[in-house]
């Protein structure tokens, strides 16, 4: 390979995230699927109001031609005549579109001249007592609106049926340009509004954008938080983030000191074995022995550590306190028999600790109060302002007030000659304080020895 070859890019790739499809689509198309139906039923509702209207007015105007000619017509000779003639021209001219017709049984129907070789069908078989008004195709060129009405003339013996017919294309016309209209006004006021909609979820979804640049900015290591204004309903989501970040960050920050911590813990053991083993020491083995056991005091209590902050995280962690205690006395009364354990308290406790870190803190306070003690321990647990609190007392010696911070130091033994480590106390205060917990020592009032007291969040 040459060495003026360009460097390849050996950054691993982005994972692809799954995507349920885009949100700014599925708002809009909710926006506008719902514009869209509403529009259609109130361009319909509206259609339905303004032809009626227009049909109406079209109606009224036909029978107010019909009652004028009711009123003016009278009886000579057994027919029909009108005292005056129609005002409208329409009905002197042929075919014009506006017509009159006057028909009864055993009369010949008569009409106007605008009619001229043609006349309106008149169905005797039925009467028209009000004004009725209908469609007729009866005519194939022209499509008509009739209004029509029997009515008794005085000195008439039958009833006569006077009709006037309209031709529909100028209502029809009206309609049209009615609908044409709407559907022009409609349209454009439903591109307007779901133009408006995608406007408004775009500028909706903004802050959103602003989060993914936040992010960007944050992984470029330009800032350590989002630190951008943000509106009130997105506000919540970057605080739970920037809490998640610092979270992490704390846990990373606890992850290099506990191993700056153990490194600097096993560098002492490791440098005395090496000076040992260069000098050819008489007692190196005794030297490596008790080294080694130091070193794993050290890894057991930072593993510990390492094990309580890995799951303090969960928000799911939770123990059942009463289970945990009773393995705890059974598992410390098989190791000192000739110690009593006595347990009160409520059955239904929990704690937001996880089960194991549970057993090993209430295990190291349980077994130091019988192993320390004379004979006797007893355990309280009761619930306290959002807390558990444990309650172990014995009957030993106690320890002098002065003492007491010393013995939650890594390797401190106020009785060395009993066997042990010297890390029970400081696991069980590191590891409640990585649960939000506290433990205290104290003296006790009813056995006269030791007391620890343990608290713990509820989970309950």
């Amino acid at each position: 390979m040459s060495d003026n070859a360009a460097p390849q890019d050996i950054s691993p790739p982005n994972p692809r995230v799954r995507t349920t499809g885009s949100l700014s689509r599925r708002m809009i198309g909710v926006a506008a699927a719902w514009i869209l139906l509403l529009l259609c039923g109130g361009g319909y509702a509206l259609d339905r109001v303004l032809t009626g209207a227009v049909t109406k007015n079209f109606d009224d105007q036909l029978e107010y031609v019909l009652n004028a000619q009711i009123v003016s017509s009278e009886i000579a000779d057994g027919e029909v005549i009108f005292n005056r003639a129609a005002a409208d021209q329409r009905f002197l001219e042929p075919y014009s579109g506006l017509y009159w017709q006057v028909s009864a049984k055993g009369h010949e129907p008569f009409g106007s001249r605008s009619l001229w070789d043609r006349r309106l069908a008149y169905g005797g078989t039925h009467e028209d007592l009000s004004v009725h008004v209908y469609d007729s195709a009866q005519f194939p060129d022209e499509k008509l609106r009739i209004v029509e009405r029997d009515v008794q003339i005085p000195g008439s013996p039958v009833k006569w049926r006077f009709q006037v017919a309209q031709s529909r294309a100028g209502l029809n016309a009206q309609i049209k340009v009615l609908r044409s209209t709407l559907l022009k006004s409609f349209a454009l006021l439903g591109f307007g509004l779901i133009v408006m909609a995608a406007l408004q979820t775009f500028y909706g979804l903004w802050p959103l954008r602003k989060v993914r640049e936040e992010i960007a900015r944050m992984r470029a290591g330009k800032a350590r938080q989002i630190e951008r204004a943000m509106p009130i309903e997105v506000a919540p989501m970057v605080e739970e983030l920037n809490a998640l970040i610092e979270h992490n960050e704390k846990q990373a920050e606890e992850a290099r000191r506990h191993a700056g911590n153990l490194a600097h813990a096993l560098k002492t053991p490791l440098t005395v074995i090496m000076n040992a083993a260069t000098a050819q020491a008489d007692d190196l083995g005794e030297t490596v022995v008790r080294e080694a056991r130091t070193m794993r005091r050290q890894v057991d209590h930072h593993l510990a550590r390492a094990r309580a902050v890995g799951r303090r995280g969960s928000a799911h962690s939770r123990a059942d306190v009463w289970p945990s205690l009773e393995s705890v006395e059974r598992a410390v009364a098989r190791l000192y028999r000739h110690v009593r354990i006595d347990t009160d308290g409520p059955k239904d406790l929990q704690v937001h600790v996880e089960r194991q870190d549970l057993d090993e803190m209430l295990g190291n306070l349980v077994e130091n109060a019988a192993k320390y003690g004379g004979g006797s321990v007893f355990v309280t647990v009761k619930a306290q302002a959002g807390f558990v609190e444990f309650l172990i007392e014995d009957d030993g010696m106690g320890i002098p007030e002065e003492q007491r911070a010393r013995i939650f130091d890594r390797g401190v033994r106020l009785d060395s000659g009993k066997p042990g480590t010297g890390l029970g106390m400081a696991i069980v205060r590191d590891v409640a304080e990585i649960y939000g917990g506290t433990v205290a020592l104290e003296e006790s009032d009813d056995l006269g020895g030791l007391l620890v007291r343990l608290r713990l969040p509820a989970a309950n």
